[in-house]
């Protein structure tokens, strides 16, 4: 089923519907955008952070301590 067809069957269903429950549905819609959005968002900020040099001399810092230098050990 093509998305045009996904529209109008959705229209055809929400016009049968009383107005309290069409705007449910409006409120879902609403709802079920704003998390793609967040989403997007998120997704494009993790491409960012991943991109980053920003923390790249983190990479080359020489290891102070061992695991020789702990008092005590848990498991």
């Amino acid at each position: 089923m093509t998305k045009e067809n996904l529209i109008q069957r959705t229209l055809s269903a929400l016009s049968k519907l009383p107005k309290d429950k069409a705007n449910e549905i409006a409120d879902f819609a609403d709802f079920i955008l704003k998390k793609y959005d967040e989403e997007i968002l998120q997704k494009g900020i993790t491409k960012l952070i991943s991109s980053s040099t920003a923390f790249s001399y983190l990479e080359s810092e020489e290891e102070i301590y061992t695991v020789a230098d702990l008092k005590e050990k848990y498991k």
